[in-house]
């Protein structure tokens, strides 16, 4: 929708948009979620900051105070949408593939287009990452943190939570708030908390040390708001520096939360095995737990080719690195004319693209490039 709100401010190009607006966030993401983005770094972009959170607030009536719930983002995703791109297809598109010099898509229910460009804003709901241990285990008795829409449906369960960063936090607290008898299993020696420095965190200091995004450590935050200086560092040091910029750790606003929810750190589970209708998982210092359902917070690995709708022509067609297509500027593909933005944008322009914070970057990048090559 950012990229949409960017496209339409060409003059000349005819700008269609594609999805059900907001649909990972309202149908996948657990009901009473805050975001750990902070509000600064929660507003879509557009290009002449007219829909913001604080306007949509100004407008809608609904009131925000500290971090923005779920329900409430949903709102202002739905709002935006109807500003900057009010006449959206909610047609689902089932293939886009090459043709002539430019781009077919078809919709499910066979419309075809063409296109001289095509973005790629699929989000990350097809990238659910699954350890091999937990694959042959049939849901309901495994469950990704992105299929925990409903945290009350497990009330009198013991659930077993893998992960120690904000989704598996955050679902823990949820599942405990919501009755549930949940345990997090951490693999790292202790759990990480944003926010534990607050002197960093003082006056002009705070300006000096992180970035607008608030994304990573003092003075690596300020990297990764700016990505195209980030992509300039030498392949090593990304590699490193992104890692540690969205490294497992949790938002301040559930330390108070966790307090009465069993953490045990230092451990994995090696073993997983159902026998009747209990899950059996063995851990690395030989401790078992028996229990109703295995949460997995274990995040998301981008692999662009479980986008269902790219072609398999199109998809040999684009340079990649372990999932990721290989992006220059504009955040255009070695395929001319195809873009990606959010996750699958993050190898070539860092962790911002993971982010709503990274929306402006990303669209605004994308309109100047096509800008440019539309006035040739």
């Amino acid at each position: 929708m950012s990229a949409a709100a960017y496209l339409r401010s060409i003059p000349g190009l005819d700008v269609k948009v594609f999805g059900e607006p907001m649909s990972f966030w309202a149908e996948q993401m657990p009901q009473g979620m805050l975001l750990r983005s902070p509000y600064v770094a929660s507003h879509l972009a557009d290009p002449h900051e007219e829909f913001t959170l604080d306007s949509f607030q100004q407008a809608s009536g609904v009131r925000i105070s500290g971090s923005v719930p779920l329900d409430s983002f949903v709102e202002y995703g739905r709002w935006f949408q109807k500003r900057a791109a009010p006449d959206l297809e909610r047609r689902e598109v089932s293939c886009i593939g090459k043709k002539g010099d430019g781009f077919a898509l078809i919709t499910k229910d066979e419309m075809e287009l063409k296109a001289q460009r095509i973005v790629i804003a699929g989000g990350i709901a097809p990238f659910p990452r699954y350890p091999d241990l937990f694959r042959r285990i049939p849901k309901p008795y495994i469950v990704h943190s992105s299929e925990l829409r409903k945290p009350s449906e497990y009330a009198g369960r013991k659930v077993l939570v893998i992960g120690g960063g904000q989704s598996a936090l955050e679902s823990a607290a949820l599942l405990h708030e919501a009755g549930a008898e949940a345990e997090v299993i951490v693999r790292a020696p202790v759990v990480h908390w944003l926010g534990q420095r607050p002197w960093l965190r003082v006056g002009p200091l705070e300006k000096i040390l992180y970035g607008k995004g608030d994304i990573g450590p003092a003075g690596v935050s300020q990297l990764v708001q700016r990505p195209y200086l980030f992509r300039l560092l030498p392949r090593k040091i990304q590699d490193k520096l992104g890692p540690r910029a969205i490294r497992a750790a949790g938002a301040k606003f559930l330390i108070s939360r966790m307090k009465n929810v069993s953490i045990s750190t230092n451990r994995f589970a090696k073993r997983a095995a159902l026998r009747g209708d209990k899950l059996h998982i063995s851990l690395s210092d030989g401790a078992e737990r028996v229990v109703d359902h295995v949460l997995l917070g274990t995040g998301y690995k981008v692999d662009i080719s479980l986008y269902p709708f790219l072609s398999r022509e199109l998809l040999g067609a684009v340079d990649q690195f372990d999932g990721f297509p290989k992006l220059k500027h504009g955040l255009e593909s070695s395929v001319p004319g195809l873009h990606f933005l959010g996750a699958p944008a993050a190898w070539s322009f860092g962790p911002l693209m993971r982010f709503v914070a990274g929306t402006e970057f990303a669209s605004s990048h994308l309109a100047q490039s096509v800008r440019r090559k539309t006035r040739r």
